[in-house]
């Protein structure tokens, strides 16, 4: 007989409960039930992906006092090592977890302003971009995006922080159907 492991994949998961289904022999029972049980178990395990970035700075211990104050970050938790560095500064920004590391060279791990810029931008959804925008901007951002109302919906803006990284603030405003998002796209981008 096939055994299951608490850590099953989900395809695991599927042909056990399937088994279960499919077989109805009452010589079996205790067998199915161990099984039933053993898949429940491999697939409530399983989490729901989500993503978390790290994003790498020049002065983590500064940029999570930079995070708090621009936009509101709370401070979880932090991993110090010897040198002083912070491997880790886990912040709070609403309903989301910001992780800020330190540069380490030494491992090829560096921020925007070693390597000449960003790729990404992270995004903040907000109740108030107005008050939002201004309170980081107060705290030592730049604007590389004024606060406008987009074809999209929103009031959206774009900032960028002084250790490199780029910020959208957005606050919806209004539902847009998505043929006129993309009608709207072609215009601006065609």
């Amino acid at each position: 007989m096939a055994a299951l492991s608490l850590n099953a994949p989900r395809s695991t998961c599927a042909i056990a409960r399937g088994r279960e289904a499919a077989i109805a022999a009452p010589d079996i029972a205790v067998w199915l039930g161990t099984l039933a049980w053993e898949a429940e178990s491999a697939c409530a395990y399983s989490r729901r992906m989500q993503i978390s970035p790290h994003i790498v700075v020049r002065g983590a211990d500064q940029a999570a006092a930079f995070y708090g104050a621009a936009f509101g970050a709370e401070e979880l938790a932090r991993i110090p090592t010897p040198d002083g560095r912070l491997m880790s500064v886990q912040l709070r920004l609403g309903e989301s977890v910001l992780h800020v590391a330190d540069e380490f060279p030494e491992m090829g791990v560096l921020g925007p302003n070693s390597i000449g810029g960003t790729g990404v931008v992270l995004s903040l959804d907000v109740a108030d971009a107005e008050t939002s925008f201004a309170r980081a901007l107060a705290a030592g951002a730049e604007a590389s995006q004024p606060l406008q109302e987009m074809f999209w919906g929103d009031l959206h803006g774009q900032l960028d922080d002084p250790f490199g990284h780029r910020w959208n603030i957005s606050q919806h405003l209004r539902d847009v159907p998505h043929e006129e998002i993309v009608a709207a796209a072609a215009r601006v981008f065609g």
